[in-house]
Parts: structure tokens; C-alpha cells; sequence
């Protein structure tokens, strides 16, 4: 059985079941946001919130997500721009239209394959 650890300065910890995230989603899935006309490719993912308090307490109260949950970076678009966002799992839905993201960035981190997945491009990761 797979037991998960943490290796930090050469000490190797088991970590307890309650501290692994699983994200629904993975890097190169295409989402949507569930509240907001918005749609992006994932390119990276946090096991937990790691933005800046600021930016968080700008979030309306009654609409904040937990912080204790995958958030996404989205290469993202609406009809009217394409952006980088921030977004909690909670407020994700996988996007089935099926249709290409036109963020100018998309094609710098993927290749689109035939069945129009978007697959990070060799040599991209971390």
C-alpha cells in the first residue's frame, strides 16, 4: 500500500490520510467557473489556498470560498478578455463544449491532440 510522506531537508514524514488534497481537476482539463461566464485551461494547482490575504479578503464575504481546498490557475476568457485566474475547486464545473480556449498563452504550455485534450508540452514542467 501506498503510504504518502513529506521529504523535507532529508527527513523523510508520513503524513496523516487528513492532510492529503486530492484535486478533482488536473492541469491541462478545460473548466468552468460556476458562478461567473468564464472558462479556462488549468495550468497549475495548489492542494490549498496560496494566494495573498489581500486578494482573498477581496472576496465577498457571503461568496469566500474555504481556503482549506485545491485552488486552479486558470489561463482563462469571457467574451470580453483573456486572463490568468485564481480559482477555488468549489466553484469549478468541467467544461464538456468541447470548443478550443483562445487564451493567447494556451498554445506557449500545451498541444491541443487530436481528441482535443489540451497535453502540457515536453519539457513545461516542474
Amino acid at each position: 500500500m501506498f503510504t504518502p510522506v513529506r521529504i523535507e531537508n532529508g527527513q523523510v514524514t508520513r503524513l496523516p490520510m487528513k492532510m492529503i488534497k486530492i484535486a478533482k481537476f488536473q492541469i491541462g482539463q478545460v473548466v468552468q467557473h460556476r458562478l461567473h461566464a468564464f472558462r479556462g485551461v488549468i495550468f497549475d494547482v495548489d492542494p490549498e489556498f496560496s494566494n495573498t490575504e489581500e486578494w482573498y479578503e477581496s472576496i465577498p464575504a457571503e461568496v469566500r470560498p474555504i481556503k482549506e481546498q485545491p485552488f486552479y490557475h486558470l489561463l482563462a476568457e469571457n467574451e470580453d478578455a483573456q486572463y490568468v485566474a485564481y480559482v477555488s475547486e468549489q466553484n469549478l464545473l468541467l467544461d464538456e463544449t468541447g470548443l478550443p480556449v483562445g487564451h493567447p498563452q494556451v498554445n506557449d504550455l500545451f498541444i491541443r491532440n487530436e481528441s482535443g485534450e489540451y497535453v502540457i508540452r515536453p519539457g513545461m514542467t516542474h
